[in-house]
Formats: structure tokens, C-alpha cells, sequence
């Protein structure tokens, strides 16, 4: 399986620029035991990179997106001088860790079981 990221990216619509640095960032990520897809979003939700197919991506950036939107303003709310600097759902299927920044979001899917099981 291919598991170098794909730039999702419309052309020069995207201000974040996914350079190669952060290409063999992910592709460290995505090897890592139980790590079932890696995507960089930019704030709006649009996927700019991803190890994950088309409509996963789309599906997870946008609620993801969301998700983190409001974790981030309930954290200002309760203490206007602090800031979200990370993410962390669990189910008990998956995890979702997400690593917000200025301009862009990375997210992190993975299996909470051992594939094995």
C-alpha cells in the first residue's frame, strides 16, 4: 500500500505550503503501529494532504474541522489567555489526534485495537 501523501490542494488556492519536510513528517506518522490515515487541513476544512482516499478525507476534515473549532473557542472561554494545542477523541474503534495550528490542522486516524485482534 501507498502510504505517501497526496496533495489535495486546488492549485495556488492554498496560502500553507506542504513542503517536503512535512511530506516525510507524515509519512513517519503514517507507519506507526495502528495509524490508519494522516491528512493536513487547512482552517476552513479543505484537505491539502492525505494518506486516506477522497470522500474519508473530506468526511473526517470537515467534522474534524468543526470539532476543533469549538474545542478551541470552549478553551478561550474558560480562560482568555490559554490556547488548544491539541486534540484527542477516543472510541472504541478509533482515535482521532488532532495537532491545530495558525493555518492548517493535522489529523491523525488510527485503530484503538491491535489490527492482530
Amino acid at each position: 500500500m501507498d502510504y505517501a501523501p497526496k496533495s489535495m490542494a486546488a492549485g495556488a488556492a492554498s496560502n500553507v505550503d506542504i513542503n517536503t519536510d512535512m511530506d516525510e513528517v507524515l509519512k513517519r506518522i503514517q507507519v506507526s503501529k495502528n495509524v490508519s490515515g494522516v491528512m493536513v487541513i487547512n482552517n476552513e476544512g479543505i484537505p491539502l494532504k492525505s494518506t486516506l482516499d477522497s470522500s474519508t478525507t473530506v468526511q473526517y476534515g470537515g467534522m474534524v474541522s468543526d470539532l476543533a473549532e469549538t474545542a478551541r473557542s470552549i478553551v478561550r472561554d474558560l480562560d482568555p489567555t490559554n490556547q488548544l494545542t491539541f486534540l484527542r477523541v477516543k472510541s472504541v474503534k478509533h482515535e482521532v489526534l488532532v495537532a491545530p495550528e495558525d493555518a492548517f490542522m493535522v489529523i491523525v486516524l488510527q485503530n484503538t485495537q491491535d489490527e492482530e485482534s
